[in-house]
């Protein structure tokens, strides 16, 4: 052989295969049992005489597996790559290495990549049929669901904007009293920018207007106080880091669309760390064991910006507990979703009903705690509270929301919510999941339709409990 083989997957597969543990199979090949390990790992090249025992005795099929090496699969894979779907390019090597360590999830990739190729194809068909050859065909994720997934890639914390923020709050000596003037006058004196507040019907009921050719900014005066300071420091991040944050969004491949979004994010992100600067804002969390209602009088902050900043403190080498955050309407439309956590949001169809988020609004003036269980086995502790952002006038519509925050159940017992409860007793998780689209759980009582992919019963002679069961329930 010209260059080292690793093939551990190979020979896993084909040990488990043929049911055989470690010890036997290791003794058919004349091999030890410390040197399989070390083969299944890719911790050792395979040898050529292991190989033609493979062969003979377990059918290995070498012209396949040297085709797959560095053949047709491989360059399948950089093929793929051409795409625009694709926004970081890896070399030869990392596709062969990929190819060589995990050739069964390469097999999988790329057999996804087809079937997605064909999908477009068969959506640009639908477009032209419908709209004519003249359409703009474009088969790409909506713009605000690039923001989202830009920042889950950046696990929910942008770490420069973060550090900048809490520099800035700790310069002018930011606290409850002066945060506005404090802010007014950096604005005036680093650039020249005058602060008035106007009625929101004057403005076209925006909450903030800034003329950068008059270097004026306008805030509406209906806002809370805390409101105010938001604009004022989104305002100072648009101003002070707007190449830093271009930059961030450069990176991402985004949209002009998403562009735009994902710089107001980060402004906003940006925004929420001067009032809430980091470290202060993790010793306050952690000595109140993360008390939302505390949190807010403390930064003097809204409930939803409070729950928002929980779950973006993720700073290398000083993190607090890894939560995700939801908003939801009414109906269970998801306006927002960040998580530092694993837990699983549909991107399509509605959330859980199981999930207690839709409970809050039935109880709009508590805390409702739940212990749950996604399908993987994965428990969260989670807690929901409804939020209500009136109009400024009597006429003026408002806001109801519910706010979701959790996080794994290991770190339950840091959250003063937790009081009180069992967190290990089975009967008290209640097992939801991502939505009913994506749910494997066919003995749902709830389930609104059934799980994409899932063979339907239809035994007329045959009424279950549950709708929509599988085949094979």
């Amino acid at each position: 052989m010209s260059r080292k083989l690793f093939i551990g997957a190979h020979i896993r597969r084909i040990r488990e295969q043929n049911s055989l543990a470690q010890n036997a199979f290791s003794q058919q090949l004349g091999i030890s049992h410390s040197y399989l390990n070390q083969l299944e790992n890719n911790q050792r090249p395979v040898s050529a005489s292991v190989l033609v025992k493979l062969t003979e005795k377990f059918g290995l099929d070498i012209a396949a597996l040297a085709q797959e090496q560095g053949g047709q699969l491989v360059q399948h894979l950089m093929n793929a790559q051409q795409d625009a779907l694709f926004v970081s390019k890896v070399g030869r090597q990392d596709v062969l290495d990929f190819v060589e360590t995990q050739p069964v999830l390469a097999q999988q990739f790329a057999l996804m990549y087809d079937r997605f190729q064909r999908l477009e194809g068969e959506f640009q068909q639908l477009v032209t049929r419908f709209y004519g050859e003249q359409h703009e065909f474009k088969l790409a994720p909506l713009p605000h669901e690039e923001v989202r997934d830009f920042f889950f890639r950046h696990n929910n914390h942008i770490d420069e904007l973060d550090r900048a923020a809490e520099d800035l709050a700790k310069r002018l000596q930011l606290n409850l009293d002066n945060q506005m003037t404090a802010m007014e006058d950096y604005l005036q004196s680093h650039f020249d920018v005058s602060v008035v507040t106007e009625d929101i019907s004057a403005m076209g009921n925006s909450l903030r207007i800034y003329l950068p050719e008059r270097k004026l900014l306008k805030i509406a005066a209906q806002q809370r106080s805390h409101q105010k300071t938001f604009q004022l420091a989104t305002t100072i991040a648009l101003l002070k880091h707007q190449d830093d944050m271009e930059a961030l969004c450069s990176k991402g491949a985004l949209s002009a669309q998403a562009f735009k979004l994902t710089m107001t994010g980060l402004a906003s992100y940006f925004a929420g760390a001067v009032l809430m600067p980091y470290r202060a804002f993790l010793q306050a969390a952690e000595h109140c064991r993360y008390d939302i209602h505390t949190l807010e009088a403390m930064f003097g902050v809204s409930t939803e910006q409070v729950c928002h900043r929980l779950s973006t403190l993720q700073r290398k080498g000083n993190e607090g507990i890894p939560f995700y955050f939801v908003r939801v309407d009414q109906a269970g439309n998801i306006s927002k979703r960040q998580s530092a956590t694993s837990f699983h949001f549909a991107k399509t169809g509605g959330a859980c009903p199981l999930w207690n988020v839709h409970e809050a609004f039935a109880y709009p003036d508590r805390i409702v705690r739940q212990v749950a269980e996604m399908p993987d086995g994965q428990r969260y502790f989670c807690i929901a509270l409804q939020v209500v952002s009136r109009g400024a006038a009597f006429h003026a519509i408002g806001k109801r929301f519910a706010i979701g925050l959790g996080c794994e159940v290991q770190h339950a017992n840091r959250l003063v919510y937790s009081d009180g409860l069992n967190l290990t007793c089975d009967k008290s998780v209640d097992r939801i999941g991502p939505g009913c689209r994506l749910c494997p759980r066919q003995d749902c009582s709830q389930r609104a339709f059934p799980m994409a992919g899932t063979v339907i019963s239809t035994d007329i002679n045959v009424q279950l409990f549950n709708p929509y069961p599988g085949a094979n329930v």
